[in-house]
């Protein structure tokens, strides 16, 4: 018998997220210590109709790869990786970990030339542009599991009603909470979308980026679950000025913390930070990773705690984020990278605004439209 969590979730990602029909070729990739909610997401596609192919990672797998591959096998990505992107229907990614510290020993460099494989940069650029063209969807779901439930600094079973919350499932009905939550963004995405400029205020931050002409999206568990935010993709050459982020950027496992990043033009023309500043200029080497491919708005209030996940943190109401690298081409977005990095600022303090067109519209962590 599947685990109700397990379940839930699995229709909610396969009915309401991707929309599963029949014929339709899914990808189910994760950690292989995610079994249970693996076989869930296969039965759920099944039963609409779908054809699942299980992808599970095995443990040790990363670790053993970074100790023993050699500069060319960093830099190989294989056919096999495009031709799922140009062909399969959906993709979803079960978001678990057994260790999240396992690469913290990991030379940066060599993270770099992972991440910097051409191919790499091809995979991203396919997906993202069927995606903006409805030819192809995805979805990350969460698997709680240990490892989440200590970085949180809970106890698996406290991080799983952390986690069930989120989710809306002490709701009667999710999927419906789901769908309240996309009515009740619409408004303020409606005004968003008229905007041109934006100026964002706060401790050690005087940003401004222009969003003219660009599409805010509604983010209401259709890519991410759980879910809650507005996002866009910033003019590529319109950011200007400095940042300071509250919260660890957490990339592969590894914390960075107190990054501060100027722009100019769109590109970032210093960036520091007080732990993890080698790995930081590692990965604004990456293409086209200096530039700001995503500007959004935490939505969800139910999210009150930073548990060092972003697929939960960068909900959190009260907080803004950025993403250094790949901006999503619905948005208008033209910046393709191999990677989409979010990194997250607590707006709850005292002076935080942020002012589209001289007009304040979200102030100390609330919204004022």
């Amino acid at each position: 018998m599947l685990n109700t969590y397990y379940a839930k979730l699995a229709e909610l990602a396969v009915n309401y997220s991707l929309k599963v029909k029949k014929g339709d070729r899914i990808v189910i990739l994760g950690p292989a210590l995610a079994k249970d909610l693996f076989l869930a997401v296969h039965n759920e596609v099944l039963k609409a109709g779908g054809h699942p192919l299980l992808i599970p990672q095995l443990e040790g797998e990363e670790e053993l790869f970074f100790k023993y591959a050699s500069d060319e096998q960093l830099g190989y990505f294989d056919d096999i990786y495009l031709f799922m992107a140009k062909e399969f229907d959906g993709l979803i990614q079960i978001f678990g970990d057994y260790n999240t510290k396992k690469l913290t020993l990991v030379d940066p460099k060599k993270m770099g030339k992972l991440q910097g494989a051409v191919k790499r940069f091809e995979m991203a650029k396919i997906l993202y542009e069927r995606e903006a063209k409805g030819e192809a969807d995805f979805v990350v779901i969460p698997f709680p599991c240990q490892s989440y439930a200590q970085e949180a600094n809970m106890d698996l079973y406290s991080y799983i009603s952390f986690v069930e919350k989120a989710l809306f499932f002490e709701k009667e009905n999710p999927i419906q909470e789901w769908e309240k939550l996309q009515k009740k963004q619409e408004k303020i995405v409606d005004y968003l979308n008229k905007v041109k400029y934006i100026h964002v205020l706060g401790e050690e931050t005087d940003l401004t980026l222009s969003v003219e002409g660009r599409i805010w999206d509604n983010c209401s568990g259709q890519k991410n679950l759980p879910d809650g935010e507005v996002y866009t993709g910033p003019i590529e050459n319109s950011v200007n000025g400095s940042i300071r982020f509250t919260y660890p950027g957490i990339y592969k496992g590894q914390e960075i913390e107190n990054i501060y990043l100027e722009f100019k033009d769109g590109k970032v023309i210093k960036g520091t930070a007080d732990k993890g500043q080698g790995l930081l200029q590692e990965i604004l080497k990456i293409r086209n990773a200096n530039k700001l491919g995503e500007f959004a708005i935490g939505t969800n209030y139910g999210i009150q705690q930073f548990t060092k996940n972003m697929l939960f943190d960068e909900k959190m109401g009260g907080t803004m984020h950025c993403a250094l690298g790949t901006g999503l081409p619905n948005t208008g977005s033209k910046n393709i990278s191999a990677i989409h990095w979010d990194i997250l600022k607590d707006m709850k303090l005292p002076g935080s605004k942020i002012i589209a067109d001289e007009i304040v519209i979200y102030e100390e962590g609330n919204w004022k439209i």
